[in-house]
């Protein structure tokens, strides 16, 4: 039998806090989420969008208990911000679903001066995640999932030394580097939680080839110029899943009593099927590869995310 979003358990009193939640894997992520109960920090950046999301939810889901809160994570300052506000609201965060993202865009920089795909879908998302784990090892059994991709094997090798890709940009290789560091991240987060006996699990989930906005903002963000971003646009609007379907590994991965810290959550047939466990290649973890990724995030954020530390 597939997994699907029936086998979610009761997520009653539960929060849960879902970036990019205004579209696409993120709507339906906390979609699922609230109509199992729990309750949803709707992180978004843009909050007309996520107004609009969440009437989506509400005209489906009697009485969801849902909240939407603005989250640029191209801003560290928008990060702080945001980070505070969820604390000052709720001591304790359950799950914690890494899922906002940008792919295959000409080369601009967030507000901190950050290559915009490396450091919105991963320096954002590490310094979220050490902002929120005070509240987050309040859990009994708190989850962060990170959503990476297949591009992390394609174009994903780290350039330590320039890491955005100031010289030799290309919009594919600076997506696959940022996804490849999505998938150090939540490994190496797990080992620290592991090491630290906190009560928290980190795990990697995979959406496959899901047909959402993500390909038509990347195509678009060329001005109609980009041949892969308009290839992949048309392609994923002929066979990609259904936004529902790709939502699944991440929710799975959040929610499953079976699924543990250090696990990687995707499509059975890589890019399509359904939500299975999937092994992690052995060159995706290696220790030293992983230590690099959190020195130069601690270092570009000026974050020194200490778990051990944590209170």
């Amino acid at each position: 039998m597939s997994w699907t979003a029936s086998d979610i358990p009761d997520q009653t009193g539960r929060v849960a806090v879902v970036t990019g939640a205004n579209g696409g894997l993120g709507l339906e992520t906390a979609r699922e989420l609230a109509r199992k109960g729990a309750h949803v920090v709707m992180a978004a950046r843009n909050l007309e969008k996520a107004a609009t999301a969440e009437q989506d939810i509400r005209r489906q889901i009697p009485n969801p208990s849902l909240e939407v809160r603005k989250l640029d994570l191209g801003s560290l300052d928008s990060v702080k911000t945001f980070a505070t506000e969820v604390l000052n609201a709720h001591p304790r965060v359950d799950i914690l679903v890494n899922n906002a993202g940008v792919m295959g865009t000409p080369r601009q920089e967030t507000a901190d001066g950050f290559e915009l795909q490396f450091g919105t879908n991963h320096l954002g998302h590490f310094a979220l995640t050490a902002r929120l784990m005070p509240a987050l090892l309040r859990s009994q059994a708190a989850r962060v999932v990170t959503v990476t991709s297949t591009a992390r094997h394609f174009w994903g090798k780290l350039n330590v030394d320039d890491p955005h890709l100031t010289e030799n940009y290309g919009p594919w290789r600076a997506y696959g580097q940022s996804k490849r560091a999505n998938s150090h991240f939540a490994l190496e987060l797990d080992r620290r939680l592991r090491a630290a006996g906190a009560p928290v699990a980190s795990l990697v989930a995979h959406p496959g080839y899901s047909n959402t906005n993500l390909q038509a903002q990347s195509y678009q963000s060329t001005g109609g110029e980009g041949r892969s971003q308009k290839f992949f646009h048309t392609m994923v609007q002929r066979v990609g899943m259904s936004p529902a379907d790709g939502a699944l590994p991440q929710l799975r991965a959040a929610t499953d009593p079976e699924a543990k810290g250090g696990e990687l959550y995707a499509p059975r047939f890589v890019n399509s099927g359904p939500a299975v466990r999937r092994p992690i290649l052995q060159a995706s973890r290696r220790p030293r590869d992983l230590e690099i990724l959190w020195e130069l995030s601690e270092r570009e954020t000026g974050i020194s995310f200490d778990i051990s530390g944590v209170r």
